[in-house]
């Protein structure tokens, strides 16, 4: 299968789907396959949730499959313990991102421990959803970026599709795993473009990267929604003929070190791009990692072009915030020219 990201194209022959129509379809898919799946959260039976993820499932599947909660995130987690210990696998949605730590404790304390605290006895298939990042003029607590407080916490996987496809597949997998999965959707490009989905059914591995395109010249590692922002600048970077391989992370943790080391002992050179707040964040890790298993190999400091350490702030000023191409690029060059 091709795997680098596609945009619009002029065949018409198979319906192309954006990135939440391919997480609605992945939802309607796997709750026709399986009996077991259980959706929950706030507004998701009759308005087909805040951005329409599961609309149309409650006529599909009824009311005790799609179930509308009240506003408890801490409850959501915690009941989908229960169902997961009794065989059931719940794919629960929490509406945005920042709604999302008041199920911390349930998440930390009990999603994550139930296999270790069970020696093995009883495991959590459950999936926790949530649409997140910036870039869509939203209010405070609607705009958080901050994957790597999950990827912190042993026991539980995170992933973050890019597309349409990968949306598909990946939310597949991550039902079908025996342990919890927290499944971040960047809903800057749930509607940002269209591709054509996979045959029915059809998985694609958790714990995987994706090499976009490759060159000799640089690395460059992202996730998510920066990933439209890092094909445009490897395109820019291409017709001054610098080759790029650029990495998509997809899942967060446990992230893919093999593709990302194999590429940097190749191209000596490496950006980490992301959206969340710099320290501390997930690109940190992949830099530590670079540096233990590939550090003969640099050529150049590795460098990372991210977000900035304070809260997202509000609209007026979220682009000034989030890495923009023009960033990115900037970071490029910086390495590019490094004892050149």
């Amino acid at each position: 299968m091709d795997t680098s990201i596609s945009r619009p194209s002029n065949n018409t022959k198979q319906q192309e789907s954006s990135l939440v129509e391919a997480v609605n379809k992945a939802l309607y898919d796997i709750m026709a396959e399986d009996s077991s799946t259980i959706i929950i959260g706030e507004d998701i039976a009759d308005n087909g949730g805040v951005f329409r993820a599961t609309d149309n499932l409650l006529n599909a599947y009824g009311s005790n499959r799609v179930i509308n909660s009240p506003l408890a995130e801490s409850m959501l987690a915690g009941l989908g313990v229960g169902m997961s210990a009794m065989g059931l696998k719940p794919i629960i949605e929490i509406q945005f991102m920042g709604f999302i730590y008041p199920a911390l404790n349930q998440i930390i304390s009990h999603v994550s421990r139930l296999r270790n605290r069970t020696r093995g006895r009883l495991s959590c298939p459950m999936v926790i959803r949530a649409p997140y990042g910036g870039g869509i003029h939203a209010p405070e607590h609607h705009s958080e970026s901050t994957e790597a407080i999950f990827a912190h916490i042993p026991g539980v996987r995170v992933v973050v599709p890019s597309t349409p496809e990968r949306a598909y597949g990946l939310l597949l997998s991550a039902v079908d795993n025996p342990d919890p999965v927290i499944f971040l959707e960047p809903k800057r490009v749930y509607r940002k473009f269209k591709q054509a989905l996979p045959k029915t059914g059809h998985r694609l591995p958790l714990d995987k990267a994706w090499l976009e395109q490759t060159g000799d010249d640089l690395t460059i590692v992202s996730w998510g929604a920066m990933m439209v922002e890092c094909q445009i600048v490897c395109m820019q970077l291409q017709d001054e003929g610098i080759g790029v391989d650029l990495i998509d992370l997809a899942t967060i943790s446990p992230f893919d070190r093999p593709t990302i080391i194999q590429s940097v002992k190749k191209t000596g050179r490496c950006l980490i791009v992301h959206e969340a707040a710099k320290t501390c964040g997930v690109g940190a890790e992949i830099a530590a990692e670079i540096s233990t298993h590939a550090f003969s190999d640099l050529k150049a400091p590795i460098r990372r072009v991210t977000g900035y350490d304070t809260i997202m702030p509000f609209f007026q000023l979220e682009q000034h915030y989030m890495p923009s191409v023009e960033r990115i690029l900037q970071g490029a060059r910086d390495i590019l020219a490094w004892n050149n």
